[in-house]
């Protein structure tokens, strides 16, 4: 199994495409992904444009429906939710559809929505998502974080590097034939510096920065805990995630 990381969207090949795709977005789609499937949603279904997004889902019962959007880390006016893994509760999503449109996570995903497997992944599913790749064995796969409007940013990239840390040690794996490129790497070499400081990684980060503007300590915190899911999403059809407890 070799595993290559790409810190955006913008950096993934065009000219090959690997076993499996995994989208990575700490703060804060993936995460809230996973908090949505944890409390109950029937599906995510993601959108870069927020007017596909409202036109798809007015064919969706209202009642079985969430739409969520955000933009610069806020919620969208006249939409349901914005984008935080504290918003989901059986009481609020369980049994429907969450239609979802983020300033990167959703982007990424579409990037990627190609891949004959593809995944989402977050540090709260981080144990889940190595024991999929360590059973299923796929032959080459992307982490691709989604960075903040095409840019790096720390807290997917440490992420990435929680998954390949973890995945050589639980298998037992030989670093050379398990790294694909010097972001794998680098990757886990950030994650082995800040392994036991996660929340204060994400409090650094840009991102992390940016949230702690607008007082959402609350969402950085959730998003910082690790392997707290037993959750993989996995796309169903090209922009549909579901998951199925085993």
């Amino acid at each position: 199994m070799k595993i290559s990381v790409y810190h955006t969207p913008e950096e993934v090949p065009t000219d090959s495409v690997p076993d499996c795709a995994i989208a990575i977005d700490v703060l804060r789609a993936t995460t809230t992904i996973a908090a949505a499937f944890n409390a109950g949603a029937e599906a995510v279904q993601v959108f870069s444009d927020l007017d596909k997004l409202l036109s798809e889902s007015e064919s969706w019962p209202a009642l079985s429906r969430i739409r969520a959007g955000e933009r610069g880390g806020q919620k969208v006016e006249g939409f349901d939710l914005g984008n935080s893994p504290l918003d989901h509760s059986p009481e609020q999503t369980e049994g429907k559809r969450l239609f979802m449109s983020t300033t990167n996570g959703t982007r990424c995903l579409q990037r990627i929505q190609e891949v004959p497997i593809v995944l989402t992944a977050a540090l709260t599913t981080r144990q889940a998502v190595v024991d999929y790749l360590l059973a299923n064995q796929p032959k080459t796969t992307w982490l691709v974080g989604s960075g903040w409007e095409g840019e790096y940013s720390l807290e997917d990239t440490v992420c990435a590097g929680a998954i390949i840390q973890r995945g050589i040690e639980q298998a037992n794996l030989e670093l050379a034939s398990t790294i694909g490129n010097d972001a794998a790497l680098a990757a886990m070499s950030l994650y082995c510096q800040w392994q036991n400081r996660l929340d204060k990684l994400l409090h650094h980060a840009s991102h992390g920065q940016r949230l702690l503007s607008k007082d959402n300590t609350a969402d950085i915190n959730y998003c910082a805990q690790l392997d707290i899911l037993d959750i993989v999403p996995i796309q169903q059809s090209p922009g549909v995630l579901v998951w199925k407890q085993t």
